[in-house]
C-alpha cells in the first residue's frame, strides 16, 4: 500500500511540473527577458519543430555519396560524370513524377483566375506536338495524351524546363494559400466564394484581393486587410501593435497580425531538384546501409545487376518502363514485360528504398542544372549545383520595404549587384536609379552603387543581327546572341541536365548517374519532372534505435 501511495505522489509531482512549466513563458538564455508576453516587449519564441514535409512530397534523409559512382561504364565516352565524393542535404522529393491531372489543376487555375489571358494560358500549355513522328501514327497522342481521363494519372510530358519552373512557382502559392485558408489564417475557402452560413441571403461575400495570392507577396505584409485576413489570425504580441478593426469600426480586444515565416506554418518553395539530389535520391543506398557501411553497391534504384525482379512472387518482370530493345516497346501480347507501350501511369512497379516511384524509366526528369561537359572538376562537394542566377526582389519603396509587383502579383526580381548586404544609403540609391530607368532616364541617379562587374562598357556588335552580346567564340557564354547555338555547339546558358531514363530509352540510361541535356525551351515526349523542396532545421529524419548525447535544457534566470 506504502509503494503504490508513493508511486501516486511521484506521478503527480510529475505532472504537477509539467503543467507549471508549460504555464509559465520561456526565458532568454542571453537577456533572462520572457518570451511571447506583451508586458515585457512582445519577443516572441516560437515552438521549435521539425516542418513537415509539403503535400506529395517524402523525406530524403541526405548525407555522403560518390556521384557518378554507379555508372559502371562510360558508353558514350562523354566522359561528363567522373566520379566523386559529395554531400547532399536532407531534403524532399515528389514521390511520384508529376501528372497529367496536376498539370490539369494548373491549366484550370490559370483559366479560372486570369480568364481573358488568353497568352498565359497558351504559354502554360505543353506541347503535345512532341508526339509527332514523321514515320510513326502518334496523332492520337496528340489529341488525348494529356486530356483524356484515361491518361491522368500518366506523367506530364511536352514540358520545357520554364514551363517546370513556373508551376513550381504555382504549387508553391497554393499550397500555402491553402494552409492559411483551412487554418483560418486567410478567409476561408467558403467565406471567399460566397456568403457565409447563417448570414442571411443579402450578405456580402468577402471581398477578395485583386492580385492572387503570392507567399513573397504574402510574408512582406502586402497580402492583408479586409476580405483577406481570417477569423483566426495570429496575436499580435507587439507593444506597437494596434487593436483590429471589426466591421463594425469597433476595435478588437488583441491585435492580430498574418502568418510569420517565424511560425513555422508556411512550406518552403516547391522547385527542381539539383541534379545531385535527384542521383543520391535515385540510387537510394540508405537500403543497402548499416553504421555508416555500405553493404553493396548499386547500378539500377534497385538491388542487383540486371532489370528483372528476382523475388519468388514477381521473378522475371520488368523492374522499370524502358525500351528492352529495337522495336520492343512492350514485350509479346499476351504477357507484356513492362505492361506498358508509352509511358506508364506514376505509380507503377515498385518504389525505391527513399520511397520514390519510377526514377528509372517510364520518362526522363528535368533537374535544375545547367549542364556542362566538366561540373565535376567545378563543383563544390557540399551540396553541388551549377546554375545559381542570384536575383533581389526589386523594391517599390525601401523606405518601407515594399516590393515591386508585377502584373500578377508577383515580386519583380532583378539581378544582384552585390554579393552581400548593401549598405542602406546604396539600396535607396539603387531604388532610385531603377526607378529612373523605368521612368525613360538614361543616367543612373546620384549616388548609384555599380553595376556588376563582368559586364563589358561598351558592348560590341554582332554583325549578323546587330545585338550586342559578351563575345564567346564558343557560344556559351554569350547572355544575348544564340546564334551559334546549334551550328558550333550545343551547350550554353540555357543547356539543362534532365535524367533518368524514359519509355524510349535502352537499359544504359536507367543508371541514375548518366546525364544528358536539352534547351530550356524545348520539350519532348521522353521527358517530364518531379519537384523537391529544401528541409531547414535538422538533417536526421530516421531518429529511431540511434544513440543520441543528452543535452541538457538551459537554467532558467532569476532576477532577485
Amino acid at each position: 500500500m506504502k509503494v503504490l501511495f508513493t508511486k501516486t505522489a511521484i506521478v503527480l509531482l510529475a505532472i504537477g511540473t509539467l503543467l507549471s512549466s508549460c504555464s509559465k513563458h520561456q526565458q532568454s538564455d542571453k537577456t533572462g527577458i520572457t518570451y511571447n508576453d506583451k508586458k515585457t516587449g512582445g519577443y516572441e519564441r516560437f515552438r521549435q519543430t521539425h516542418p513537415s514535409p509539403g503535400p506529395g512530397l517524402v523525406p530524403i534523409e541526405g548525407g555522403t555519396f560518390v556521384m557518378g559512382g554507379s555508372a559502371d561504364q562510360d558508353v558514350t565516352f562523354d566522359y561528363n560524370n567522373v566520379r566523386r565524393r559529395v554531400t547532399v542535404p536532407s531534403f524532399y522529393m515528389d514521390e511520384t513524377e508529376v501528372a497529367n491531372q496536376d498539370w490539369l489543376d494548373y491549366l484550370h487555375w490559370i483559366s479560372v483566375t486570369y480568364p481573358q489571358d488568353h497568352e498565359l494560358y497558351y504559354n502554360a500549355l505543353p506541347d503535345t506536338l512532341v508526339w509527332r513522328k514523321p514515320l510513326s501514327y502518334n496523332e492520337p497522342y496528340v489529341d488525348n495524351y494529356l486530356r483524356h481521363p484515361a491518361f491522368q494519372d500518366y506523367p506530364v510530358v511536352g514540358v520545357t524546363w520554364d514551363q517546370a519552373q513556373d508551376y513550381c512557382s504555382w504549387r508553391t502559392d497554393r499550397t500555402n494559400e491553402n494552409i492559411l485558408r483551412e487554418r483560418g489564417n486567410l478567409v476561408s475557402w467558403n467565406d471567399l466564394n460566397g456568403p457565409a452560413k447563417g448570414k442571411g441571403k443579402n450578405a456580402t461575400p468577402a471581398a477578395a484581393n485583386k492580385d492572387p495570392f503570392n507567399t513573397d507577396i504574402y510574408l512582406n505584409g502586402q497580402y492583408k486587410g479586409t476580405g483577406i485576413d481570417g477569423k483566426k489570425m495570429v496575436a499580435d504580441l507587439s507593444p506597437n501593435a494596434k487593436p483590429a478593426t471589426g466591421a463594425n469600426g469597433k476595435g478588437s480586444k488583441q491585435p492580430v497580425r498574418p502568418v510569420r515565416l517565424e511560425d513555422g506554418i508556411l512550406k518552403q518553395a516547391y522547385r527542381l531538384p539539383s541534379e545531385a539530389e535527384w542521383e543520391y535520391a535515385a540510387l537510394s543506398l540508405i537500403g543497402n546501409t548499416q553504421f555508416e557501411n555500405i553493404d553493396d553497391g548499386k547500378i539500377y534504384p534497385w538491388n542487383g545487376l540486371g532489370v528483372r525482379s528476382a523475388k519468388k512472387s514477381t521473378r522475371g518482370l520488368i523492374m522499370a518502363n524502358f525500351k528492352r530493345g529495337a522495336g520492343d516497346n512492350a514485350g509479346v501480347g499476351g504477357y507484356l514485360n513492362d505492361k506498358a507501350d508509352i509511358t506508364a501511369p506514376v505509380r507503377s512497379f515498385q518504389p525505391n528504398d527513399f520511397g520514390l516511384y519510377q526514377m528509372a524509366g517510364n520518362v526522363n526528369e528535368w533537374v535544375q542544372d545547367t549542364y556542362r561537359q566538366t561540373s565535376f572538376e567545378e563543383f563544390d562537394d557540399f551540396n553541388p549545383f551549377r546554375g545559381n542566377e542570384f536575383n533581389n526582389k526589386r523594391l517599390a519603396d525601401a523606405s518601407k520595404g515594399l516590393y515591386a509587383k508585377d502584373k500578377y502579383g508577383k515580386p519583380i526580381k532583378d539581378p544582384s549587384v552585390s554579393n552581400k548586404k548593401m549598405k542602406y544609403a546604396d539600396l535607396l540609391a539603387l531604388q532610385q536609379s531603377q526607378a529612373a530607368a523605368a521612368n525613360g532616364a538614361t543616367a543612373p541617379a546620384t549616388g548609384a552603387p555599380a553595376a556588376a562587374t563582368g559586364t563589358p562598357s561598351a558592348a560590341p556588335k554582332n554583325a549578323l543581327d546587330g545585338k550586342p552580346f559578351n563575345a564567346d567564340f564558343r557560344g556559351y557564354g554569350d547572355s544575348v546572341n544564340t546564334v551559334l547555338y546549334g551550328t558550333t555547339t550545343l551547350v550554353n546558358d540555357h543547356s539543362k541536365v534532365y535524367k533518368g531514363g524514359s519509355w524510349n530509352d535502352l537499359a544504359f540510361w536507367l543508371n541514375p548517374a548518366t546525364r544528358r541535356f536539352m534547351n530550356e525551351d524545348d520539350a519532348s515526349a521522353e521527358v517530364g519532372f518531379r519537384c523537391a523542396m529544401t528541409l531547414v532545421g535538422a538533417p536526421e529524419i530516421h531518429t529511431e534505435g540511434k544513440p543520441h548525447f543528452a543535452v541538457k535544457k538551459a537554467k532558467q534566470f532569476k532576477a532577485h
